[in-house]
C-alpha cells in the first residue's frame, strides 16, 4: 500500500461512525447494560425493544450486562464496562452515566436519566454534544406533583420521610422542600447510602412520627422495591412511588412515567447508533406519558381509603 492510500484509508476509519469500529464480525454487535444494581424489568423492556427493531440476544446482537452489585463497586463495574469495548453502552441511573461519562469519550452512551442537565451529563436537550444521549425522566418536577397527589389522598397526614440517595439532594430536595410548605406538609430526610441502610431509615422515621413515606426514584431504591414494599406495609405507611413496578409489587400507589415504555425507546437510540447516527446529532427525548396506578389491596391492607377524586384519575387500578 503507497502512503496516499494509506493516509486516505486512515481517514476513513477516523471519519466512520465509533460504532463500526466496535462492531464484530458477521453483524454481531455487542451492547453494555450498566447498572448500580439489577432492575429485571427495566432490561427486559429494552430486549423488547431491541426486538422489535430486528435486534435478538445472541443472535445478532449480545447484551454485556454489568452491575455494583455486592462489594463490587460502580466504579470498578464501570471500568470492567469500558474494557469491554462494547458499540453502545446503555446505562439505568444518572450516578451510573456519570461513571462513564469522563472515561467513554470512544463510545456512545445512551442514559435514561431523571435530570440529565441538572446532573451535569449534557449541556441541553436539543443539542447533547459529545458521546452521550438518552432519555429524560422529569423527575425533579414530578416529585412535587406526587407530594400533592399524596396530600390529596390523604389530607390529614401532616408528616412525611423523604428517602433518597447523596447524589439526589442538592438537585431534587430544595424543590420538594418548597412544595411541602406549599402544601402543609412536615418533610423528614433520610439519606439512603446502600441496600442495609433502608431499614434503618425506616426505624428512624418512626421515631419522628412520620404518616406517610416516598421515596425518590434511583436505581438502589428501584431494585430494593419489594423491600421497601413489605416495610411500608409493616409500619402501615401509606407511600408513593414514581413507577408502576412498586404498586405491582405491593405499593399503594405510583405517578410517574411509564418505566417500561422509556426504555423500549432507548433501544430506537441504540439501533439509529448502530446505523451510523452520533450521539450529539440525538436530541435528548423527555419522557411524555404518565400514569398514575393505585393498588386498592394494599389499600384494604393498610386500612385506608382513596378518595373518589384520586380514583378517578388512576390510568390503573389493582384490585
Amino acid at each position: 500500500m503507497d502512503r496516499r492510500a494509506f493516509i486516505a484509508g486512515l481517514g476513513a476509519v477516523l471519519a466512520a461512525p465509533l460504532t463500526v469500529q466496535a462492531q464484530q464480525a458477521g453483524n454481531m454487535y455487542r451492547v453494555g447494560w450498566l447498572a448500580s444494581a439489577p432492575i429485571p424489568e427495566n432490561l427486559q423492556a429494552f430486549r423488547g425493544g431491541l426486538r422489535a427493531l430486528g435486534y435478538v440476544d445472541g443472535t445478532n446482537l449480545v447484551i454485556d450486562q454489568r452491575y455494583a452489585a455486592g462489594k463490587k463497586p460502580l466504579a470498578a463495574a464501570a471500568a470492567e464496562m469500558l474494557q469491554s469495548r462494547p458499540a453502545v453502552i446503555v446505562t439505568d441511573g444518572s450516578v451510573v452515566a456519570i461513571a462513564v461519562k469522563a472515561n467513554a469519550a470512544a463510545i456512545p452512551v445512551v442514559f435514561v436519566s431523571g435530570d440529565p442537565i441538572g446532573m451535569g451529563l449534557v449541556p441541553s436537550l436539543s443539542r447533547p454534544g459529545g458521546n452521550l444521549t438518552g432519555l429524560a425522566l422529569v423527575s425533579t418536577e414530578l416529585n412535587v406533583k406526587r407530594l400533592g397527589l399524596l396530600k390529596e389522598a390523604f389530607p390529614n397526614v401532616s408528616r412525611l420521610v423523604i428517602l433518597y440517595e447523596a447524589r439526589q439532594a442538592k438537585l431534587m430536595i430544595p424543590p420538594i422542600d418548597a412544595g411541602a410548605r406549599s402544601l402543609g406538609l412536615s418533610v423528614t430526610h433520610l439519606e439512603v447510602r446502600d441496600v442495609e441502610d433502608i431499614e434503618p431509615a425506616f426505624a428512624a422515621a418512626l421515631r419522628k412520627r412520620v404518616e406517610a413515606v416516598m421515596p425518590l426514584s434511583s436505581a438502589l431504591l428501584d431494585a430494593e422495591k419489594q423491600r421497601l414494599v413489605i416495610l411500608a406495609g409493616k409500619h402501615r405507611l401509606p407511600a408513593i412511588y414514581e413507577h408502576r413496578p412498586f404498586p405491582k409489587a405491593g405499593g399503594l400507589m405510583s405517578y410517574g412515567p411509564d418505566i417500561q415504555e422509556v426504555f423500549r425507546r432507548a433501544a430506537r437510540y441504540v439501533d439509529r447508533i448502530l446505523k451510523g447516527a452520533r450521539p450529539a446529532e440525538l436530541p435528548v427525548e423527555q419522557a411524555t406519558k404518565f400514569e398514575l396506578v393505585i393498588n386498592l389491596r394494599t389499600a384494604n391492607a393498610l386500612g385506608v381509603s382513596i378518595p373518589q377524586s384520586v380514583l378517578v384519575r388512576a390510568d390503573q387500578v389493582l384490585e
